[in-house]
């Protein structure tokens, strides 16, 4: 692929700041953070490749999920954005390893970016539950994605995905010796990472697998 791999990853300005309050405020952190050095979180800036890599990768392993990405992004000679996308043929599509549904939710949201149904530029200025209502009205994206697409594009310092499985497991490991935890038992963990809940379950997610992700 590289639909943005020419764009240099952007860090969060927040980030060094954010890490000294979890190491005052909850010794799990205090512990995590020195682990990895200068790592943080990165975007890389495209809204559109972002939510579309979100859908492909949607029931599959992270591996197969860049191997399908690679071939979808191929398509495009260029920049993949959501007008070329709406130029693929769904045979190819398909052919690139995308299932029928997931093509439907890839040309679903390329309709939402050229037609206007999304509004990137007004992003900045909204709340983080009105861009995730926003967000899940298109097909195939549901609350997780809309979250994952606060942290990860928006870089938005406060978002706690509860429905995030490697959360709950790196909360379990970190803070439970390994007992399952809760939805709640989350929400109490939580309470002391605030303002800063992007930043720390960053590190909890890095406690489970150390390289980073970057959409």
């Amino acid at each position: 692929m590289k639909a943005s791999s020419s764009i240099a990853p952007e860090s969060p300005n927040y980030w060094e700041e954010a890490c000294r309050y979890l190491s005052k405020k909850d010794r799990v952190m205090k512990r995590l953070i020195p682990q990895f050095g200068d790592a943080k979180l990165a975007t890389r800036g495209d809204a559109f490749v972002t939510l579309a890599r979100s859908v492909v990768g949607q029931q599959i392993s992270v591996k197969a999920a860049q191997t399908v990405w690679d071939r979808f992004a191929a398509l495009s000679k260029s920049t993949l954005t959501p007008a070329r996308v709406l130029k693929f043929k769904v045979d190819d599509m398909r052919a690139a390893g995308l299932s029928a549904r997931k093509v439907e939710y890839i040309v679903d949201l390329a309709l939402h970016f050229t037609n206007g149904d999304v509004h990137p530029t007004k992003w900045e200025s909204m709340s983080d539950d009105d861009i995730i209502e926003e967000l899940v009205a298109i097909r195939g994206i549901g609350r997780w994605t809309a979250e994952m697409f606060l942290i990860f594009h928006l870089l938005r310092p406060n978002v706690l995905p509860l429905d995030d499985v490697g959360l709950l497991n790196g909360i379990s490991q970190n803070y439970f010796s390994g007992e399952a935890v809760s939805r709640s038992d989350a929400r109490e963990v939580a309470q002391a990472w605030a303002p800063y809940c992007s930043v720390a379950t960053w590190y909890i997610w890095r406690s489970l697998d150390p390289v980073p992700v970057t959409y």
